[in-house]
């Protein structure tokens, strides 16, 4: 495992598994979040987007978290390493509500300086959509994967991944 690309639903844990795997494997984490988001919560122009993941995928070895659907090929052409943290709804948006409220204010590790942590009705809508709405292309793209591919429904069945990866 050289470079591990982990996808899912907003709020399923992409950021925090892959500060986990770095501690033990020593691969650099890109939070694609830190490099996507400007300050105010600004998105970038498509084009210099689609050239600064190119550009942090050619890196010789990672754990890139971040889902990106428009990206997810080219990521994934590049990946050796899938895992795609395929958790119900409900409790990702638990996860964000309560990232939310805990970081009311701050800037997150994983996301870009001046974006600090708000209540974004959009975003919430956008994770309480997500299987119904990008799921299924999401599921398409990976389909053809040629690499390791870890998918987990369960937190408890991550977990057990990542200790055995302590072990390995």
């Amino acid at each position: 495992m050289k470079r591990i690309l982990i996808v899912g639903c907003p709020g399923a844990g992409k950021s925090t598994a892959a500060r986990a795997l770095s501690e033990i494997t020593g691969l650099p984490v890109i939070h694609l979040d830190r490099h996507y988001w400007q300050p105010g919560w600004r998105m970038p122009d498509s084009n210099v987007w689609r050239t600064t993941v190119e550009t942090l995928a050619a890196e010789p070895c990672w754990i890139m978290d971040g889902n990106y659907s428009g990206t997810l090929v080219s990521r994934l052409a590049r990946a050796d390493t899938l895992i795609h943290l395929d958790y119900p709804t409900g409790l990702c948006l638990w996860r964000v509500l309560r990232r939310t409220t805990l970081g009311w204010g701050r800037v997150r590790v994983d996301t870009g300086p001046g974006c600090p942590e708000r209540f974004d009705v959009e975003f919430l809508h956008f994770v309480m959509n997500y299987r119904r709405d990008q799921r299924a292309r999401d599921m398409e793209r990976m389909a053809d994967f040629a690499g390791e591919v870890h998918r987990f429904t369960r937190p408890a069945e991550l977990t057990a991944f990542i200790a055995g990866q302590r072990t390995a």
